[in-house]
Formats: C-alpha cells, structure tokens, sequence
C-alpha cells in the first residue's frame, strides 16, 4: 500500500527519540501519532500508523481526509 499521505518526522528532546505527526489526519487522531528511537523505525511506524488509519476508517464507513498539499500552512500542530 503506498497511500497519498505526508508524514513529518521530528527528534524530540523531551521524548528522546524521533516523533510522527500526520498532518492529514489533524484534528481526527492525537498527535504525535507514533515515534521511533531512529529515523527509520519513525518512518516505518508512520507509515504502518497511516495504513493502520485508512484500514479503521474504511472500517467504521467514514470518509478519509483529503490529503493536504505542501506549501499548505493550513493545519497548526499544537
């Protein structure tokens, strides 16, 4: 599965690792989503967290969010 979904990946002196947020899917899910103790593992727990989300939406009947195009400073990450 390859969905249209962009990941941010940070470090995160507080956590002490690398933490996820899905800008698509503000508002909708807690954010961060994930994390990792690399960037790698971030990556891929970002990428299973989206499929995880498109498979429980699908699920309940709900519409996926559109995904959000870049330049886009439309979402706020709080």
């Amino acid at each position: 599965m390859n969905p249209p979904y962009s990941m941010i990946i940070q470090w995160s002196e507080a956590d002490d690792c690398y933490v996820v947020l899905l800008p698509d899917f503000v508002g909708l899910v807690s954010q961060p989503c994930t994390d990792g103790t690399t960037y790698e593992e971030a990556a891929k727990h970002g990428q299973q967290a989206i499929e995880s989300l498109i498979d429980w939406f699908q699920h309940e009947g709900r519409s996926l969010p559109q995904p959000k195009l870049f330049p886009d400073q439309s979402f706020q990450v709080a």
